[in-house]
C-alpha cells in the first residue's frame, strides 16, 4: 500500500497543476482548514469531496466491561461530534460505481 501524500507534497502537486507558487497552495490549504473549522457549526462543504457537519448523539445507559465499575451500569451523558460526510461522486470515483 502506498503511503499518505505530506501536506508539501499536496501543496507541491496543486502548485503545479494550478500554475501558482507552492507557497501560494500551502497557504490555501492552511487557509480553507482554519476556514472549515470556524464554519463547522453550519456545515462546511467541500466541493467534489464532501461536507464536515455536527451530529448530537443521545444520552444513552451503558453497561462498563472492564474496570473497577465492570457489571455496573452507568449513564452516558449526550455529546456533539464533528463527523465528515464524504461526497458521493468522490465514493463513486475512489470506489467505483456499483
Amino acid at each position: 500500500m502506498a503511503k499518505a501524500m505530506t501536506k508539501s507534497e499536496i501543496a507541491s502537486k496543486l502548485a503545479e497543476k494550478v500554475g501558482i507558487s507552492k507557497k501560494q497552495a500551502s497557504q490555501f490549504l492552511l487557509e480553507q482548514a482554519n476556514l472549515a473549522c470556524k464554519e463547522a457549526k453550519n456545515q462546511f462543504t467541500i466541493p467534489g469531496i464532501g461536507k464536515l457537519v455536527l451530529s448530537k448523539s443521545a444520552p444513552r445507559e451503558m453497561v462498563m466491561q472492564f474496570g473497577e465499575k465492570k457489571g455496573q451500569t452507568i449513564k452516558v451523558p449526550a455529546k456533539t461530534r464533528v463527523k465528515f460526510r464524504v461526497a458521493k461522486a468522490a465514493k463513486d470515483a475512489i470506489l467505483g460505481k456499483k
